[in-house]
């Protein structure tokens, strides 16, 4: 685990010290507005600070792993993918607690942290994290049980959650039978994969049950692991992360009954977090055997296209690949000439040029292995012809492929317009085909269904995307958490330019309105609401679906991806964006709603 790392500024290899920590509770950005840690400023603290390894454990998503795992490992550090888990264990009973206090249903009994040691661990940290978000009866509250825990346990270490644990949940309400139960689950599941967490951040809830916590430790034989909840980089975006909390609680800073974390919660120096535990060097140095017990990262794969041609008997990939290839030969051939059969040729070229131009792209198709992509595109396309649907008639460089022609994914006859196939599919830049398809935006939601249909609902899923805190929002969330006057708050985001297209930055913006610069110079108000604004600008508020991503598995995603769902539709949603999917091996498609296309349906039906 010590092998050399990266500094950010030199790019020269150092090699640290033998390692005394590693963090193993990190919260990135994707901790969607809890963690103010960017996965890109992660991997600089971690080569700056010389640590070996380091865990990502945001809250109950794996938003970030894929990005994480590639970003770390490009620093020449050893990233650890992991999920701080709402688990339930359904152990609480009407009748009362141990004090002989009714307990209070809610969803979980706690988080607990998991962390993938290898390959069959990350796939079930996706099992995991992906029912606790499709199954849940809240979708703001995912969570899991423990007799999924169970059944999903292979190839993960668990830690115990520290004070938002279930051990120390149960503990500092007096229910010690309660923690020393859920303990023993964990540990009869885990076994010497279980570490009991301890965390000092100064608060009274670490304090109080950390005897309690050490006596079951030894009692039991289960070793302790010392952690520290970051949240951000240093003590002074404290403030800043303390509005953070208050723009995701709807709250505001002068408010004292609302969530807070401490400066302690910021991303520690493996020094200082040994002067913390100086009594506990066997909790540090676990953290140490964890980071060789992770020696795995998630890595990219190439594009796992889903079968078009449906097969009764076992045969290779090799001949798939042909059947499928003879497939598209055969109806773009009989689509072409239903094309010239119904229309003249483009001037100036014969039925010959086309059959020409057909063989030379099918030859390109069929050598880039994409003949499934083109027919699984023509099929829901003319599916939805046929349903009377309007679809566009084609845009992008897509519209350049006689093959997309001759299968009615195009209605644009590439010849005719001198349009060049090249632009679409290139054998000398190998990329993925995209097709840009227009449907009717009223009767969209008909096509997705049909693909969920015939593929599958648990291999077909939306695309998810993350909102940003921009220059202007986030001023206007901060100046509301800080009681600043609406109307002020508003005259000062006016002065920030508004230009969806190249969003300004708050920087910049100062940089360039001489107005703004004033108001900072003279009222300190506003010099700490910019101040605020600007350190949480750019962190993510938020997860929505895609306008129009969706991808088609040759499998059930989940064993390739993370799902969510959407809370509108309550359909399957990729954890990773449309960036990540692709580099998870999916292949995306588009479909967009246009409202266009509905407008001149209207008209159509009207007129008639």
């Amino acid at each position: 685990m010590n092998a050399p790392t990266r500094l950010p500024d030199s790019g020269q290899p150092a090699t640290p010290a033998r390692a005394r920590f590693v963090h193993l509770k990190v919260h990135s950005a994707y901790s969607l507005l809890e963690g103010a840690l960017p996965i890109g400023k992660l991997a600089k603290l971690a080569a700056a600070h010389h640590f070996p390894a380091l865990g990502l454990t945001d809250t109950n998503n794996l938003y970030g792993a894929l990005e994480f795992s590639d970003k770390l490992a490009e620093c020449g550090i050893q990233p650890i993918v992991g999920v701080v888990l709402t688990i339930d264990f359904e152990d609480r009973r009407s009748e009362g607690t141990d004090r002989g206090v009714p307990a209070v249903r809610q969803p979980g009994d706690g988080n607990i942290a998991l962390l993938a040691m290898n390959e069959a661990g990350y796939a079930n940290l996706m099992q995991l994290v992906s029912h606790a978000h499709l199954d849940a009866a809240d979708v703001e509250a995912p969570h899991t049980t423990a007799a999924a825990l169970a059944e999903h346990a292979e190839g993960l270490i668990a830690l115990t959650g520290g004070p938002d644990g279930p051990i120390d949940r149960a503990l500092r309400d007096g229910q010690n039978t309660l923690a020393e139960g859920r303990l023993d689950r964990l540990k009869a599941t885990f076994g010497d994969r279980l570490y009991i967490e301890l965390q000092r951040h100064g608060l009274r809830s670490e304090h109080d049950v950390e005897p309690q916590l050490l006596r079951l430790a030894y009692g039991k034989h289960i070793p302790i692991v010392a952690t520290n909840e970051a949240y951000f980089a240093s003590p002074d975006d404290h403030e800043a992360h303390d509005a953070l909390l208050c723009i995701a609680g709807g709250r505001y800073v002068v408010e004292d009954d609302r969530r807070r974390v401490t400066r302690e919660h910021d991303f520690k120096s493996a020094d200082a977090m040994a002067e913390v535990f100086a009594d506990l060097p066997e909790a540090l140095d676990n953290t140490i055997e964890i980071a060789k017990r992770c020696a795995f990262r998630p890595k990219g794969r190439k594009p796992i296209l889903p079968r078009f041609v449906a097969v009764d008997r076992e045969v290779s990939e090799a001949e798939l690949s042909r059947l499928e290839a003879e497939e598209l030969r055969r109806q773009a051939h009989q689509g072409l000439a239903e094309r010239l059969g119904s229309a003249p040729c483009a001037e100036g070229f014969a039925i010959a040029d086309y059959e020409k131009r057909l063989a030379y792209e099918l030859d390109v198709i069929a050598r880039m292995q994409f003949p499934g992509y083109f027919l699984i595109v023509a099929d829901f396309i003319k599916w939805a012809k046929a349903e009377g649907i309007p679809v566009g008639p084609g845009r992008g460089s897509g519209a350049g492929s006689v093959v997309a022609w001759a299968l009615t994914i195009t209605d644009l006859d590439p010849l005719r317009f001198g349009l060049l196939f090249e632009r679409f599919l290139n054998p000398e830049r190998v990329s993925m085909p995209d097709f840009d398809i227009d449907f009717c935006q009223d009767r969209r939601d008909e096509v997705i269904r049909y693909v969920q249909r015939k593929y599958g609902h648990d291999r077909v899923a939306q695309i998810i995307t993350h909102g940003k805190l921009q220059a202007r929002a986030v001023l206007r969330d901060v100046g509301r958490v800080l009681q600043m006057p609406y109307g002020q708050v508003d005259r000062l985001c006016k002065l920030v330019p508004n230009n969806p297209a190249n969003p300004v930055t708050l920087p910049e913006a100062i940089a360039s309105e001489p107005k703004l610069q004033e108001q900072i110079a003279a009222d300190p108000m506003v010099s700490r609401l910019v101040e605020i604004a600007q350190k949480l600008e750019g962190l993510y508020r938020h997860a929505s679906t895609h306008a129009a991503g969706m991808v088609i598995g040759d499998r059930p995603l989940v064993e390739l991806v993370p799902l969510t769902r959407d809370p509108k539709s309550n359909s399957p949603v990729t954890q990773y964006n449309w960036k990540l999917v692709e580099a998870a091996g999916l292949v995306k498609f588009d479909f967009l709603g246009l409202k266009t296309l509905t407008v001149l349906q209207k008209a159509v039906e009207l007129v008639k």
